[in-house]
């Protein structure tokens, strides 16, 4: 999984009300549905994207799927934000050091 499939996947306003409507707790696609400006069965397509990014997981329950968040599949478009936060602090660092050297 790359962080350009999870922008992609969360790039789609509808897929990302989906993913913070997973937020809260685990529910079906009849209840995601409720909230949606779409039909059921276009939520079960966009869980289907989500999924496929790793960003959901689902667990059958009977003759219903439970579907919540995959936290780890996070981590990949985490360690991308975070390599900025470093290029950052090291050219903070950089800037520092030159000044002090300038003095």
């Amino acid at each position: 999984m790359t962080y350009a499939e999870v922008f992609t996947a969360l790039a789609d306003p509808t897929r990302l009300h989906i993913f913070e409507a997973l937020r809260g707790q685990p529910r079906t696609v009849g209840e995601l549905a409720k909230d949606q400006p779409v039909s059921r069965p276009a939520v079960s397509q966009h869980l289907k994207v989500l999924e496929s990014a790793r960003l959901v997981s689902v667990e059958p329950q009977g003759n219903r799927r439970l579907y919540s968040i995959q936290r780890d599949g996070l981590d990949v478009l985490r360690q991308y934000l975070d390599s900025f936060w470093s290029d950052a602090l090291t050219a903070y660092g950089a800037e520092i050091a030159r000044r002090v050297d300038n003095k």
